[in-house]
């Protein structure tokens, strides 16, 4: 029973990246571009332009792949777990594979690297010889606030002993 009471988390987070984009804004954002290239092929393409009509098409390519690319991205997830027995991170790949790490509360480091100007810039788990990062695609008022939090869990954790 009190194996049971330990094992209760203290701290439990779910982080993804921030996309300011949505799917409805990603299609008028193609619509828009395309509103904006269509015309540029045409004219280029009639008045014997081609490569420059098909620079455009490509730039046109490259957008949509690079948004779609980001998209992607955003299926990315880490779940952090802390209670007085684990830490648990687990790390959801964009392709749904499943890294994850394990690390005893009492033993393990949580590292900050700051930058004077724009904050925390990597955050990472340290002990028994592993070290994982953790929420490298978070913004930087998002890594404060995981910081802070994550902070005072093993805080928590730790005091009671």
């Amino acid at each position: 029973m009190t194996e049971a009471l330990d094992d209760r988390p203290v701290f439990s987070a779910e982080l993804f990246p921030h996309r300011s984009l949505g799917r409805k804004g990603f299609r008028i954002l193609l619509l828009l571009a395309a509103l904006g290239f269509v015309p540029n092929v045409l004219y280029f393409t009639v008045h014997g332009a081609w490569p420059i009509a098909l620079y455009c098409l490509a730039a046109f390519a490259g957008l949509y792949a690079a948004f779609r690319l980001s998209y992607r991205r955003a299926l990315e997830r880490e779940h952090v777990r802390v209670s007085r027995l684990e830490i648990s991170v687990t790390k959801v790949t964009p392709a749904g594979k499943r890294l994850e790490a394990h690390y005893n509360p009492f033993w393990a480091r949580f590292t900050v690297d700051r930058h004077q100007e724009f904050g925390i810039t990597r955050m990472a788990l340290a002990g028994e010889g592993r070290r994982t990062e953790i929420g490298a695609f978070l913004n930087p008022d998002d890594r404060e606030s995981f910081a802070r939090a994550f902070r005072q869990a093993l805080a928590t954790v730790k005091q009671r002993i």
